[in-house]
């Protein structure tokens, strides 16, 4: 199977499990800084920069110099050389010895590691998830329904808010697993490149598949059955990393 990563695709790739929905605005991710102390001048760069990251408007192989990000955030350099010594920990920037910091840059072979990874990790989740008694199906109904409205024929309307939505879907199926140390594992390996937009290049068959998958999601959950639960998601994760690289 023939296999593409242009780079147009890396800024279609999001974090189904950051920490943060990257939901911001361009006004809210340049506005100057605020903060009375460097440690919260610190997080709120790297806030900033990690938004800018994950939605694309810093591109793979970017250098990220020090002092335009200080300006640009009216912040001295020492929150945003600490904010860059946190993404770099995280991997979405590099450090290189006498050069800076850069974007990362991430390959077809990254990708299919951290969605194989996922292939594990979730659905061992969706089966913890079935058996606790604390998957809220009302809202994961709600939140499946709300997705299917903005989604017509498979064609979504309005990508963004189909994007927050399964995020939260997401999130609250890893949630009702209730292991702290699973949701600490998956967005730590989530997060890198992960997939922003990642409907955009869904055909409408594709979209309407993945769409089916959550109402069998919550149907599994609601039976309470772990096998079922887990098998789902299996397919759920590998459908959308073959969605993601093929032609």
């Amino acid at each position: 199977m023939k296999l593409r990563l242009a780079a147009g695709v890396v800024k279609e790739l999001h974090t189904i499990w950051g920490r943060d929905t990257v939901t911001s605005t361009m006004n809210e991710s340049t506005a100057p800084i605020r903060a009375a102390d460097n440690g919260h001048a610190a997080d709120e760069a790297y806030r900033l920069i990690r938004e800018q990251i994950l939605t694309g408007r810093r591109d793979g192989g970017e250098w990220l110099r020090e002092g335009e990000l200080a300006d640009s955030f009216g912040v001295s350099r020492t929150p945003v050389r600490e904010a860059l010594r946190r993404l770099t920990a995280e991997g979405l920037v590099r450090y290189e010895r006498n050069r800076g910091v850069q974007v990362q840059v991430w390959s077809v072979r990254d990708l299919d590691e951290i969605f194989s990874l996922r292939s594990v990790l979730e659905p061992w989740g969706c089966r913890l998830a079935a058996t606790s008694g604390r998957a809220d199906l009302g809202m994961l109904t709600e939140l499946a329904d709300a997705m299917d409205q903005l989604s017509p024929d498979g064609r979504p309307t309005d990508v963004d808010r189909l994007t927050e939505l399964n995020n939260r879907f997401h999130r609250a199926i890893l949630e009702a697993a209730d292991n702290t140390r699973l949701t600490a594992v998956i967005s730590s390996i989530v997060q890198v490149p992960l997939v922003w937009r990642t409907f955009t290049r869904y055909s409408p068959e594709a979209l309407r598949r993945s769409l089916a998958h959550h109402h069998e999601l919550i149907a599994a959950l609601t039976a309470a059955d772990p096998d079922w639960a887990e098998s789902v998601m299996r397919g759920h994760v590998r459908a959308a990393w073959n969605t993601l690289r093929t032609d």
